[in-house]
């Protein structure tokens, strides 16, 4: 399964109004960072990122996903059972609409002794133009404004109040993210619909109509991730909890896409590169990426040996330099709803081969956080399946 051909992932299932959508800060905090977050919340084991060149020092957990769409009945099993297996982080959305609901859960996750890395999403300038939902036409392009629409000033106030009230409830975070997979049309209504089927290079987010349009998107966003530094940094519990950028679909090679489609992304080495031109190592702590790896052919050498070196061509550029990358998404899909025990035992094998795979990450450096998605409300991905945990989300949440 190509990446560009997965399912939908964290913060894509719904339309823009309801949809969801490291932990290594700068060298110079960490010894700080240690301090702080280990006084709030011991349960987390926050590194030093030197020591987290350790396999079991990555901060794990797994996607939580949409969780109003739960009860809080429902919400507190669902913790609790993830309290029972040993899983202290979580990661899901959120939106300022439903702001207070949202504050609510992650108060009861942290009772459960579960951090949040959460998702947050800029505000747009009062009357910006909105791309219609077309599910018919374009699945998974989801409705909203531009990037390029993004208002830093209404951004920031958002910001300061919702840090504001995580800090009167004594919550600390185990990281933030700022908008979700804007590297493709899915979450970015500055690309065009239809597209012309490519992922865009660098010199595109220069020279191309579409990619100059894209690019003024993402400086706006990074002008929001500046806005969104500063009230962290001045926050009274969160100033040292790890910024991460957005994180990016697995999009590796430009061009046109392996199978047509009619719309368009940007590879991954493009925006990083366009990032970094424009400031990005002094906004945040670590890289943020995706990966949803083929599963075929578990236990097969050769196949093995294919999805690391697709892995390694993902993460080495980026995550090589200055700072390290978390994996804030990762898995396998299941084919459907029906539980079969020849899937979950290939499964189980592929995530054998994956973890394994990530261990050398995190041993050369390069990996400190991995989240799996999902634990639940992905019907296709959960790992808490069929009336209980499958082997393979055992291995997901086993050690490196």
């Amino acid at each position: 399964m190509t990446a560009p051909d997965k399912p939908a992932a964290c913060g894509k299932t719904v339309p823009y109004r309801a949809r969801l959508t490291s932990l290594v800060a700068s060298r110079l905090f960490w010894p700080l960072c240690l301090i702080c977050h280990l006084a709030v919340f011991p349960w987390l084991g926050i590194i030093h990122p030197a020591a987290a060149a350790q396999p079991q020092n990555v901060v794990r957990g797994v996607n939580f996903v949409h969780p109003l769409q739960f009860s809080v009945d429902d919400q507190n099993a669902k913790l609790a059972e993830l309290r029972s297996l040993g899983v202290h982080v979580i990661r899901f959305g959120m939106y300022a609409q439903d702001e207070d609901k949202n504050i609510e859960f992650i108060k009861r996750a942290y009772a459960h002794q579960i951090s949040t890395v959460l998702i947050l999403h800029g505000l747009y300038t009062p009357g910006a133009p909105e791309r219609p939902f077309r599910p018919k036409e374009f699945p998974g392009m989801w409705p909203g404004p531009p990037l390029s629409a993004l208002d830093p000033e209404r951004s920031a106030q958002y910001f300061q109040e919702l840090m504001g009230k995580l800090d009167a409830s004594g919550i600390t975070l185990a990281g933030l993210e700022l908008e979700n997979e804007i590297n493709m049309a899915g979450n970015d209504p500055d690309f065009r619909l239809p597209g012309e089927g490519r992922v865009l290079g660098l010199a595109d987010l220069t020279h191309d109509p579409e990619g100059q349009q894209v690019a003024k998107g993402y400086l706006q966003y990074l002008k929001v991730l500046e806005v969104l530094k500063q009230v962290r940094d001045h926050s009274k519990l969160n100033r040292r909890t790890p910024l991460l950028p957005t994180s990016l679909v697995d999009l590796e090679q430009e061009g046109p896409w392996p199978t047509p489609k009619p719309y368009d992304g940007v590879s991954v080495g493009a925006i990083m590169a366009f990032f970094r031109a424009h400031g990005l190592d002094q906004l945040v702590d670590a890289y943020n990426l995706h990966t949803y790896p083929w599963g075929d052919h578990p236990g097969d050498k050769a196949a093995a040996i294919h999805r690391m070196r697709r892995l390694r061509a993902l993460v080495d550029p980026v995550c090589a330099g200055g700072k390290p990358c978390w994996i804030t998404e990762w898995g396998f899909a299941y084919a459907g709803k029906t539980c079969s025990a020849s899937e979950e035992k290939d499964r189980a094998l592929v995530v054998q081969e994956m973890m394994g795979d990530f261990a050398e990450l995190a041993q050369e450096g390069r990996l400190v956080g991995l989240i799996y998605y999902s634990w639940t409300g992905d019907p296709l991905f959960d790992v808490e399946r069929c009336g209980g945990l499958t082997e393979s989300g055992k291995r997901a949440l086993g050690p490196l």
